[in-house]
């Protein structure tokens, strides 16, 4: 359990759902985890359970949208460490309206693109020199979305923002690998948390269980587990990857749950 012992990890957005599943598994491994969020309560009771399990923690205010937070969020973690080994860009902004494209202004478009895509980008800008200052590098692993995977009948500025990130951490990637910084992503399937599970209809959870080709839906412990090996050094060798864990999902064709149904084929 020491796959990360000694690294300092920034977990953006790990004060609810994938973000905490990410973050005690890195405390588990070995890493010093900074939780971030806005919710300052909900921070420190990760903080306090990871603590509790004999992992080392600490909570620092972060705000996605706010530029000077999230630039004070780097400058502090160097001061209280030394030094960051691991960036997990987790945080976005899922409260801003979001449609079709006749629905959103021009605005509302920019504001979700701004957050989920500028925000990763600043996130790795501020980042980027610390992590140069290391003898071996540093990991940044972003977190996108199966919604860049392919179309869909709403939510386009997200899913447009998500492409960007997947391009992002290819260009991250080939920009600084040679530096020794890697840069992958990880894009999550349909993953149930105890925040938003009630918020989840149940057709549509139907509708994604079908198609998982697993029984079951995605937990923020699968997506943990793969930003762990991709965080250790036992990833050395993955730079510049979009990594979908989705259960399979995206993997088959689109007849695939109605002909399991009929215990047929499709062809």
């Amino acid at each position: 359990m020491d796959r990360l012992k000694g690294k300092v990890a920034i977990v953006t957005g790990s004060t609810s759902g994938i973000g905490i599943g990410i973050a005690r598994l890195f405390a588990a491994e070995g890493a010093k985890v900074v939780i971030c969020g806005r919710r300052e309560a909900k921070g420190q009771e990760v903080v306090d359970s990871i603590v509790a399990e004999g992992g080392e923690a600490s909570y620092h205010f972060m705000d996605i949208t706010d530029v000077s937070s999230t630039d004070k969020l780097i400058a502090d973690t160097y001061e209280k460490y030394g030094k960051i080994d691991i960036l997990v860009n987790n945080a976005a902004n899922v409260a801003l309206k979001d449609g079709r494209v006749d629905e959103l202004t021009l605005e509302e478009f920019d504001a979700v693109v701004t957050t989920d895509l500028g925000g990763t980008f600043n996130m790795i800008k501020e980042v980027l020199p610390v992590l140069m200052k290391n003898e071996k590098g540093g990991n940044i692993i972003n977190i996108g979305s199966m919604a860049s995977a392919g179309g869909d009948l709403g939510t386009i500025a997200y899913a447009c923002a998500k492409a960007g990130v997947d391009k992002l951490t290819e260009y991250v990637a080939c920009m600084y690998g040679p530096s020794g910084i890697r840069c992958n992503c990880v894009r999550p399937g349909l993953i149930v948390t105890p925040q938003n599970e009630s918020r989840i209809p149940e057709v549509l959870k139907d509708i994604f269980l079908s198609n998982i080709l697993g029984k079951r839906y995605g937990n923020p412990e699968d997506i943990g587990h793969l930003c762990v090996y991709l965080a250790s050094d036992e990833a050395e060798y993955m730079n510049g990857q979009v990594l979908t864990c989705d259960g399979g999902l995206n993997s088959h064709t689109p007849t695939v749950a109605q002909f399991r149904q009929l215990s047929g084929r499709t062809w």
